[in-house]
């Protein structure tokens, strides 16, 4: 079998080059876009199912993840992936397709000349160059439908007259004229190789290149009329699955019924308030920890705030989010590193003065150490926070010196490095209360939006509040987008949770 290039997808980092068939050059992004519904769906299914039928869903879960990703992922793209240098997997799979090559080489160069494996490989060559083509290019499909006439190459094969170097530069004036101008150097390179099989190779290739380059031109074409229908689209196609197995929101109604507990359980006063008591409220004007019953649109915001909170791994993941579940787990991960930068920022600021953290150089130094130093705070908390203590106080000392300021005594400096190193603990004051102000604030962008939330940016997080802004237009633009799709199978639930007659709300409203 020759080489066909995997595929995976990826984030570009710039916006996609507009136009037909011109991708921008791939780079590497470590985020991963595997998508999970259809995983959950299937293992939740406890009766036997035929093929027929799973076949079916699967095709179903299999459109709505793509439809979905190409709408929440606006930079979205398919790259070649490649395999780990030296590795086991990289070592196995070249040395199979050096035999397979092998094998054909040696097929073309007995006597009389074997063409069974070549026949197959040009076979696939015009599968291919037809996929590539646009609906209004008949004229070329006549082209390869005349000169790679299957029928007809097996009769020259049978007589031993099949040209397969002459086919293949064929192959290569079709890819000159169809490919992105990012691969005209590699078409140009293929044209210098003399031998048909290395040839061949190198075609294979580079076809597969371009079929990866028609996938992100189709992404990019498509994303527009999907973005029309995209509401209608997902909800009609989860609508399916729901009719097929009526218990497919199950984790979602226990979901939203553990967020209508968070709004109206009311907590001792000796205790430290929790998360949703401490930022519930169910408009802007309302005062927190009222303890009325809710409104459905509060309901469904808490719910989404303590996706951020979940702490469950995958089990029991509401339905509905399934899709975006590695991406929220990516927001919770990047929420609880600001979370230890701003508590850093906070404590080193009130330790070397306003004058020292009035010095963006200066911060930006304190913020970039900390970054650095924390990647592996969750395997190991105090020995990070011991080491962001010392870099830190250093970095505080020097700056003091070269600002011509009163340097810590001793004793300040082992408080400081004594509060630092504190912030390890979960149960760390200063580590809840900027916890808490972030989550406060990311609850004010899906209440009041994002620009009125910016207006009033909490206090003692004005260090990151680019990071966590960035943050906070991810979260709640993907979270509308989920409250459009599902907000009738939400209102139905919380109906249900929330005596009709008492509810504030009938309707869950548009972020």
């Amino acid at each position: 079998m020759p080489k066909v290039e995997k595929a995976v997808l990826q984030n570009d980092p710039s916006e996609t080059e507009s136009g037909a068939h011109k991708p921008k050059t791939p780079e590497q992004s470590q985020e991963d876009n595997t998508l999970h519904l259809g995983d959950h769906f299937l293992e939740s299914q406890p009766e036997a199912l035929s093929i027929t039928p799973l076949t079916e869903r699967v095709n179903v879960v299999s459109n709505l993840n793509i439809a979905h990703e190409i709408i929440v992922n606006k930079d979205l793209y398919v790259e070649e992936k490649d395999l780990p240098p030296n590795s086991l997997e990289s070592r196995f799979v070249e040395t199979m397709y050096n035999a397979f090559w092998e094998h054909l080489h040696e097929q073309l160069s007995s006597t009389p000349p074997d063409f069974s494996c070549a026949l197959e490989l040009l076979k696939k060559v015009k599968e291919i160059l037809l996929s590539l083509l646009l609906p209004r290019q008949n004229r070329l499909r006549n082209e390869i439908e005349k000169a790679l006439d299957m029928d007809l190459l097996k009769q020259e094969t049978e007589r031993g007259a099949l040209n397969v170097y002459h086919l293949s530069k064929f192959t290569l004036d079709l890819m000159s004229l169809l490919c992105a101008p990012v691969r005209d150097e590699a078409v140009q390179n293929l044209k210098s190789i003399t031998d048909p099989v290395q040839l061949l190779r190198g075609i294979f290739h580079v076809l597969g290149l371009m079929k990866m380059d028609m996938v992100n031109y189709t992404i990019q074409s498509l994303r527009p009329y999907i973005q029309e229908h995209s509401v209608q689209y997902e909800r009609a196609k989860f609508q399916e699955l729901l009719d097929k197995q009526p218990n497919l929101l199950n984790y979602t109604t226990k979901w939203l019924t553990k967020a209508a507990i968070d709004l109206t359980t009311p907590f001792p006063s000796s205790d430290s308030p929790s998360f949703s008591s401490s930022i519930d409220y169910s408009s802007p004007d309302q005062e927190p920890n009222n303890l009325e019953l809710p409104s459905l649109t509060m309901v469904l915001y808490q719910g989404y705030l303590n996706l951020l909170l979940w702490g469950h791994g995958n089990e029991e993941f509401p339905e509905t989010l399934l899709m975006d579940r590695i991406r929220l787990r990516e927001m919770e991960s990047k929420l609880h590193r600001l979370t230890i930068l701003a508590s850093v920022l906070l404590v080193a600021r009130s330790f070397s003065g306003s004058v020292l953290f009035s010095s963006p150089e200066f911060v930006d130094k304190i913020k970039y150490i900390t970054k650095a130093l924390t990647e592996e705070f969750n395997s190991r908390p105090e020995e990070t926070m011991q080491n962001v203590s010392e870099q830190v106080s250093e970095e505080i000392h020097k700056g003091l010196k070269n600002m011509g300021l009163t340097a810590l005594s001793s004793e300040n400096t082992a408080s400081l490095i004594g509060q630092l190193q504190n912030i390890a603990k979960k149960g760390n004051c200063i580590r809840c209360i900027i916890e808490q102000r972030i989550h406060l604030f990311l609850k004010c962008c899906l209440v009041r939006g994002m620009q009125e939330s910016l207006l009033d940016f909490p206090g003692g997080l004005l260090f990151i509040e680019g990071e966590l802004a960035e943050l906070g237009w991810k979260f709640i633009t993907l979270m509308h987008h989920n409250q459009q799709v599902f907000s009738p199978y939400y209102t139905e639930i919380l109906n249900n949770v929330i005596l009709p007659a008492q509810a504030q709300e009938t309707e869950v409203e548009p972020i």
